[in-house]
C-alpha cells in the first residue's frame, strides 16, 4: 500500500513540476525541486529512524549549497 501511495505522489509531483515549468522560468522552480532532498532526509530520520553519518550530512550539505548557488 505504501508503495502505491509513493508512486501516486511521485507521479503527481512530476505533473505539477512540469506544469510549473510551462508556466514560469525553470531557474525559479529547479532550486525548489532540489531542496526537497532536505525534506526526504528529515522524514527518513523522523519517521523511519534512519541514522545520519558524516557522508549523508556532507552530501546533503553539498546539495543545499548547490541549490543556493542556483538561487543566487
Amino acid at each position: 500500500m505504501i508503495f502505491l501511495l509513493s508512486g501516486v505522489s511521485t507521479g503527481l509531483s512530476w505533473i505539477f513540476y512540469f506544469q510549473a515549468l510551462q508556466a514560469g522560468k525553470a531557474s525559479f522552480f529547479a532550486p525548489i525541486d532540489k531542496s526537497s532532498l532536505v525534506l526526504v532526509l528529515l522524514f527518513s530520520v523522523i519517521f523511519f529512524g534512519e541514522t545520519l553519518n558524516w557522508k549523508i550530512i556532507l552530501g546533503t550539505g553539498l546539495v543545499v549549497i548547490g541549490t543556493l548557488v542556483l538561487i543566487i
